[in-house]
């Protein structure tokens, strides 16, 4: 029991009943992928209970491992979930909170705003430390492939900075390719796929599948950030788009956007089952742990987010519950399930962990897996912060209010939130108005206790402005 309690806590983002350890488990570094998806919403796969979406090679991934079912990223956008997930720090102690941009200044919302939003941010800085300059520090060789979206756009959109890129953030092999997304297709002329079964190329995930199949002299570490499933939803996959256009219901809610985003899903699906493949092809499986996490909610024109209300750029659970699925064969239990709450900014301090190192970070909520803890997830908070409106363009026309499944983007004002136990609290900056739900009983948000439970409204109010101010997070302000 010793033995099990002390490997429990090390690799403490997991509690013990979900992990196997034999008695004669190798004691060597694992290889680690990570493999982020872009704006997948937690609903979305089949093994998270989807009901049309075939998403094969990612429900074997769970069946071989743990599916996480109160995982969060760290943000409900893009740039500010990547920061906080390669730091291991809350988007308020980093002051990384929305989207990089091509210059600096504020936000230009095209309707009147009460407060005015922090300047944006545009590089993760190079003080911080992220996953790949601690592994490095391990003797880890550590790889980065696909989106980076740290750093002020240089030369395009998501284009890399020589000053701010993946490789000065300690990844030592970094090479950028779009892939096959519709971001390159600008440069790449498509052809129309009608044979079923044919995916086509895609560049980017063959530069990972090289990589994980090469041979390796040290431990590695390589992060495959797919563009997948973020706008512009587009596929040449006829043969799959036919296919979804017979099988999805007729009267299916905003069914033209949801065929092309359930052939688009698909063929990232594809993707990842073709780096899994090259895990095995490898030899090295047994030794390696892979992660599959997304940044941030679903796109609420793609996707339903139900049960969950809101989608990608606010803090209801439609916007930052992701799916999380842990493999590592002899250590996570196969086909298992767990319901312990956790967030992106955890997988920096977790990776370490498991590499042998120490990661004990007196910032934000990144988990210190020191053998000697006792961490009491019942008690533990999980922390958000978006001081931003959103949309910046159109919104005087979004919907005012946020609902579940709306399939139309709502307006978002600057929030924070904290989760404590069941109980979750959002804090609206322009009013002081707070909402109270309590998750286990109240999956979609629609039962606010704020009124009800005074006491325990002001306990987490309190408990999370305490946080904000003790980490400096900058806020909106009266313009």
């Amino acid at each position: 029991m010793n033995v099990l309690r002390v490997i429990a806590v090390l690799l403490s983002l997991f509690v013990s009943a979900y992990w196997a350890h034999p008695a004669n488990a190798a004691t060597t570094q694992p290889n680690i992928v990570f493999i982020l998806a872009d704006d997948l919403a937690w609903s979305d796969l089949g093994c998270y209970g989807h009901s049309w979406h075939r998403t094969p090679n990612i429900d074997q991934l769970a069946d071989r491992g743990i599916r996480f079912t109160n995982a969060y990223a760290s943000a409900p956008i893009c740039s500010a979930s990547r920061a906080s997930l390669l730091t291991g720090k809350t988007t308020a102690s980093l002051g990384f909170e929305f989207v990089t941009k091509n210059a600096p200044g504020r936000q230009n919302i095209d309707a009147p705003t009460l407060l005015s939003a922090p300047p944006l941010t545009l590089n993760l800085d190079l003080s911080e430390r992220t996953i790949a300059e601690r592994l490095g520090d391990l003797g880890y060789q550590t790889a980065f492939f696909g989106k980076w979206h740290l750093n002020q756009h240089h030369e395009r959109y998501l284009g890399w900075s020589p000053t701010h890129g993946p490789k000065q953030q300690g990844f030592q092999f970094a090479e950028e390719d779009f892939g096959a997304h519709p971001y390159s297709w600008g440069r790449t002329p498509q052809v129309p796929i009608d044979d079923v079964g044919v995916y086509g190329e895609d560049s980017m995930v063959e530069r990972v599948c090289r990589y994980i199949r090469q041979p390796h002299d040290q431990p590695y570490f390589v992060m495959a950030s797919s563009f997948y499933v973020h706008t512009p939803v587009r596929t040449p996959l006829k043969w799959l788009t036919n296919y979804y256009d017979e099988n999805i219901p007729l009267d299916a809610t905003n069914r033209p956007n949801r065929i092309r985003y359930a052939a688009f899903l698909e063929t990232f699906d594809h993707h990842v089952g073709k780096i899994l493949r090259a895990v095995e092809a490898s030899g090295k499986s047994q030794n390696t742990l892979v992660v599959f996490f997304s940044d941030n909610g679903g796109h609420p024109e793609y996707t339903a987010n139900a049960p969950w209300r809101g989608s990608k750029w606010n803090l209801y659970e439609g916007g930052i519950r992701v799916p999380l699925i842990v493999k590592w064969p002899g250590h996570a239990q196969p086909n298992t399930k767990c319901d312990q709450p956790t967030a992106g900014y955890d997988l920096a301090s977790t990776f370490v962990q498991v590499a042998g190192g120490d990661f004990s970070s007196s910032e934000g909520q990144a988990i210190s897996l020191n053998p000697d803890s006792n961490i009491n997830n019942a008690k533990r908070d999980l922390i958000w912060h978006f001081p931003y409106y959103h949309p910046e363009t159109g919104y005087a026309k979004a919907k005012p209010t946020i609902g579940v499944n709306d399939f139309v983007v709502s307006k978002t004002k600057p929030q924070s939130a904290i989760r404590r136990g069941n109980y979750k609290l959002i804090w609206f900056a322009e009013d002081d108005r707070v909402e109270l739900y309590d998750l286990s009983s109240d999956l979609s948000e629609q039962n606010d206790l704020s009124e009800t439970k005074p006491e325990k409204s002001t306990e987490l109010k309190t408990s999370l402005h305490r946080y904000l101010q003790e980490h400096h997070a900058r806020m909106a302000k009266p313009r």
